[in-house]
């Protein structure tokens, strides 16, 4: 009897999730995608409420995890023309419960919590935060800077990422309230610049590989010579440049000048093609690739960092994982190597065997970073071992780390901090600056905490701005008699716009910004790409947008 062949199993096909989100998963990758549903979002939203309804959606549609919206207001006919998470049928009823139902109907997989209640009570219960790890506050006329300050000490104080919003006319604005030390590894730099060959310190079984490629080099025939990976003819070429030179490296451009012109001489141009595609990719590669090895200055702040922290078995994984990057750094003067090799001219069993070398030496630096990072968590007793996934993803973006430094948002402009006065006085000497925008919204949220506020009162928004800017130079200890009435003639339309908007929201002003705040909020929640700092301004007149650190 024959036997019967057996059939072969299936290949397994995504998973409903990855099929759902496939398009963002190769954006953020599943541990981006895991802190976005890990995630509990709280919306505090007030006045027209639309720029943080626009946000939310924006963030459901990728599939935060859960969201809660704290609204006192009830659905009014003026909402439902600017709020497109709204019918007919919710006249007169909860505005959040309603946005809430709309709202989740964009993706079954989010939870929705609306809660009918004013900031202001909802502050009241001392736990009312607790259970959040991102807060996102919309301003309006109805705030009190007392409400502002709590949930900003609250966010500063457990380390969670506050955003505040205004849009208002033609005009927003928001700020972001990052913790004090922000890490990011995953940065997702350009794969151009991440490349590190390491040619200028070669190890042990990289030189061997290269001596083996060219030891006969010249007696080659064509095909081989033609074929040997461009990062291998540098090295023996260095070596040779090294041997005439007391033993040092080609070090500035006029000497890499040289170098090039060497290289290219080692060139065959008898041969059909007029030349060598390998050492065109070797010459290219000079001026890129033949630099001394510096600690890029991210990385440094973050050493610096790590060196004023006093560990324990509590301190984040982060920091212990720099702290042993650092001290592989001490001892070996580098960094540890990514270990990825670009594309190049060349055999197919040579790049293979080439790329196994690349690999080999990243593990084995991995594996020196590790063994410090055990070392440190028996010295601290850390009950929980840093997972090595973590420490392989920190190893390949060490050169691209950022930390970002936290600042506080600023709500109280009667007190602006010296070196934060500062910075905006430097750039508001720039006429074709933005910050205008700035100043106009921290005046109208002064006026709006004054007892029964004149919204409309253009020159009571004026007086404000002026003295937002009096207080600002002067703090900076560069005020100049009529400095204000320069910056002022620059805010003036801006807040004749607001006057004309008399506190409401234009939907598209609104839903791009939700669109630009929700984008920043997947940077935080994923801790990939790098996230504003701090403070943005859109001009929906020109259509410009711009970034500040304030």
């Amino acid at each position: 009897m024959a036997t019967r062949p057996m059939t072969p199993q299936p290949l397994q096909g995504l998973s409903a999730k990855e099929k759902k989100y496939d398009r963002q998963l190769r954006l953020w990758a599943a541990s981006g995608q895991q802190a976005l549903e890990d995630a509990h979002i709280l919306l505090l939203n007030s006045g027209p409420g639309v720029v943080g309804v626009e946000t939310l959606k924006n963030l459901i549609l990728p599939g935060i995890g859960n969201y809660t919206i704290v609204d006192e207001e009830e659905v009014a006919e003026k909402d439902l023309g600017i709020n497109f998470f709204l019918t007919d049928d919710s006249l007169g009823k909860p505005r959040a419960h309603e946005t809430c139902k709309y709202l989740t109907e964009l993706n079954p997989d989010v939870n929705g919590y609306p809660i009918q209640s004013s900031i202001h009570n909802f502050l009241e219960n001392p736990h009312a935060l607790d259970k959040y790890n991102l807060i996102l506050l919309v301003a309006s006329s109805k705030q009190s800077s007392s409400d502002h300050g709590k949930v900003s000490q609250h966010c500063l104080q457990n380390s969670i990422p506050l955003f505040y919003v205004h849009s208002l006319g033609l005009f927003s604005h928001f700020s972001v309230q990052l913790p004090e030390a922000f890490p990011i590894v995953d940065t997702h730099p350009d794969p151009a610049s991440t490349q590190d060959l390491r040619l200028l310190q070669p190890w042990p079984e990289l030189k061997n590989f290269m001596e083996t490629k060219t030891s006969d080099l010249d007696t080659l025939s064509d095909h081989d010579h033609g074929h040997i990976p461009y990062l291998i003819l540098l090295l023996r070429f260095l070596e040779d440049w090294r041997n005439s030179h007391n033993g040092k490296p080609p070090s500035d451009y006029k000497e890499k000048k040289e170098f090039k012109a060497f290289v290219e001489s080692k060139a065959r141009r008898n041969n059909a093609e007029g030349g060598e595609e390998n050492f065109d990719e070797a010459a290219a590669a000079i001026l890129k690739s033949l630099n001394k090895p510096s600690l890029p200055s991210g990385l440094a702040e973050v050493f610096a960092e790590a060196a004023g922290r006093k560990s324990n078995p509590a301190s984040a994984n982060f920091w212990l994982v720099a702290m042993a990057i650092q001290m592989f750094h001490a001892d070996f003067n580098a960094l540890p190597l990514p270990g990825a090799l670009p594309d190049m001219k060349a055999q197919s069993h040579d790049y293979i065997q080439l790329q196994n070398i690349y690999k080999t030496k990243a593990r084995q630096d991995i594996d020196e970073i590790t063994k410090r990072i055990r070392a440190l968590e028996e010295v601290l007793k850390r009950p929980t071992p840093v997972e090595t996934k973590e420490i392989e993803a920190f190893c390949k973006g060490a050169a691209f780390v950022k930390l970002i430094k936290g600042r506080q948002i600023l709500f109280d402009v009667e007190n602006v901090p010296t070196d934060r006065a500062k910075d905006i006085s430097e750039k508001e000497q720039d006429e074709d600056s933005l910050l205008p925008i700035y100043i106009a919204f921290l005046a109208y949220d002064a006026m709006s905490q004054e007892n029964n506020p004149a919204l409309e009162d253009l020159e009571r928004l004026r007086k404000l701005s002026q003295s937002v800017l009096i207080n600002i130079f002067t703090a900076a200890g560069n005020r100049t008699d009529g400095q204000e009435e320069q910056v002022l003639a620059r805010v003036e339309p801006i807040l004749k716009e607001f006057i004309r908007a008399d506190g409401a929201e234009l939907h598209n002003i609104s839903a791009l910004t939700g669109g630009m705040v929700a984008q920043e909020i997947i940077k935080v929640i994923t801790k990939q790409y790098i996230p504003i700092d701090n403070t943005c301004v859109f001009d929906g007149i020109a259509s410009k947008s711009a970034i500040f650190r304030i």
